[in-house]
């Protein structure tokens, strides 16, 4: 589908979190302070979704903290042998709470809830950071709910289950909703649990050939809220 703004509009958007939201950049500061590269982030981040995903599809279950500090210890391991792991791991995960969000992030959720749009989170991570991250913004109470995916039984998205969580809370069919965010497999896992997906293009990447293709892409939020709150708004839409 072309990447236009989606037609009929969404009733709800269910928003991913880490990276979408989140500006994950700020956590390199905090690598550098135990004596890691900067650099090494989005490895160790990947490797977190890389390893969350794979212990969800084999039946298995632990928290996004847990794999993170994991991931942490076996960095440390092989770029600062000899060092003690548990401080370094403590003082970067620490951070995630204090995360800034993306520029874009304040006055696209602003404009969508003044339109009226509904909104709600759900990540990987932990629903008490995105409450925390969204609070210092003045966005938290924006949102109808933070969900994490203890509610779906500790399932890491994609798996269908954590879609199917945030459409019990809001209330609505899978195609009455709309995910967005920056990661192409979560796109993809959201599309096949029958919800509409926004892809945020932050960089300047394709989408991959082989995933299920968004019905929206934009470069910010601002962009697509645009969009959204345009059609809202249109007589008879």
């Amino acid at each position: 589908m072309s990447p236009e703004s989606p037609d009929p509009r969404p009733d709800v958007l269910v928003f991913d979190v880490n990276e979408t939201i989140t500006d994950m950049s700020a956590l390199g500061a905090r690598l550098t302070d135990v004596g890691l590269d900067a650099g090494l982030l989005p490895a160790w981040f990947a490797g977190v979704l890389r390893d969350g995903i794979a212990l969800t599809l084999a039946g298995g279950r632990a928290s996004f903290a847990e794999v993170a500090a994991d991931g942490l210890r076996a960095l440390l391991a092989r770029e600062r042998p000899g060092q003690e792991a548990e401080p370094a791991v403590r003082h970067v995960l620490d951070a995630l709470p204090d995360l800034p969000v993306h520029p874009d992030v304040p006055d696209g959720v602003r404009e969508l809830h003044a339109a009226g749009v509904r909104m709600l989170t759900l990540t990987n991570g932990s629903a008490g950071t995105t409450r925390a991250v969204l609070g210092r913004a003045g966005l938290a109470d924006l949102f109808e709910a933070h969900l994490d995916v203890e509610g779906a039984g500790g399932r890491w998205k994609p798996h269908p289950a954590a879609y199917a969580h945030a459409l019990r809370t809001a209330g609505v069919p899978a195609g009455s909703a709309m995910l967005v965010a920056v990661h192409p497999w979560d796109v993809d896992g959201a599309a096949r649990a029958g919800l509409r997906t926004a892809w945020l293009r932050r960089e300047p990447v394709p989408y991959p050939s082989a995933l299920h293709p968004p019905d929206a892409e934009a470069e910010a939020l601002t962009d697509l809220a645009h969009r959204l709150t345009a059609r809202r708004g249109r007589p008879g839409s």
